[in-house]
């Protein structure tokens, strides 16, 4: 299997997990994917998010994705226990085609390391 469709087998697979979790299988797009995302890193699971709240949480599991990547570094828990990253390499100029791929890679491996798929 080439590597092209072996991420696209693991993105598919890591959508049909998201929506069966959170959407009871309504389809779900990448920014959705990545608010859940923030939510578990932040740990506070049963609680609304007001809007700007939502953009933090969206912004933290992009951090946290991009990670291992070495884009940021993990910096440490504010008073109300919300991390926070600081950027080690600037993001590469990519067109958003190029986005969506380097997001989705992140946000497959996120999920392999964290054994929820193979």
């Amino acid at each position: 299997m080439s590597r092209d469709e072996q991420l696209k087998d693991r993105w598919m697979r890591t959508v049909a997990f998201f929506q069966s979790r959170f959407a009871d299988g309504d389809e779900m797009d990448l920014d959705a994917i990545l608010f859940i995302i923030g939510v578990q890193e932040l740990g506070q699971l049963h609680r609304k998010f007001k809007k700007d709240e939502k953009l933090q949480l969206m912004h933290i599991a992009i951090c946290r994705v991009l990670e291992p990547y070495g884009y940021y570094e993990f910096s440490h828990y504010d008073d109300d226990k919300w991390p926070h990253y600081i950027v080690k390499e600037k993001l590469p100029s990519l067109k958003a085609g190029e986005q969506s791929v380097l997001m989705k890679e992140a946000i497959v491996s996120y999920m392999m390391v964290s054994e929820i798929i193979d």
